[in-house]
């Protein structure tokens, strides 16, 4: 079974399992979008740390970290996803599925939930039409890179 929890930034063991997964997942996109330039890629153990996003990781029986969602609400009402991942090692065992449903459960009421993902990222963008996000824009990044943003009606 597992478990959901908020995770504490302000402890060191925490940011490192983090900091570690989100490099194993985000170096995967990168390649699957051709841009190796993703924020998260660039982000050091002390800048996940001063983060004002709100984390929460799913754990297996025996504790690791098999995935974290970091959410942000920009203006009332609209929660934005700013962040999914999930390590390589549990893709495939509904992880981003169960994260994203946590969310859903836990800031009901919402408006609008938002996220981006990179247009080629398949897996990912089939996940988000999956549960109820409709594309609504695009924007180049950088040359070649396009993120589609996806909005979710918090009435589903």
């Amino acid at each position: 079974m597992n478990t959901i929890i908020k995770l504490n930034l302000q402890d060191d063991s925490t940011v490192n399992e983090l900091w570690s997964l989100q490099h194993k997942a985000y170096r995967l996109e990168a390649e699957l979008i051709g841009f190796r330039e993703i924020p998260p890629l660039m982000e050091t153990r002390e800048m996940l740390s001063h983060s004002k996003e709100d984390f929460y990781g799913c754990f297996d029986e025996d504790e690791e970290l098999m995935g974290a969602i970091a959410i942000e609400e920009e203006s009332p009402g609209k929660l934005t996803i700013t962040r999914m991942m999930v390590g390589p090692d549990f893709f495939r065992r509904g992880i981003a599925s169960n994260l994203l449903e946590y969310v859903f459960e836990h800031f009901p009421g919402m408006e609008q939930y938002i996220v981006s993902t990179g247009k080629l990222n398949l897996p990912a963008v089939s996940l988000y039409s999956k549960h109820g996000f409709v594309p609504m824009g695009s924007q180049e990044v950088a040359p070649g890179v396009e993120l589609i943003d996806f909005y979710r009606s918090g009435s589903l």
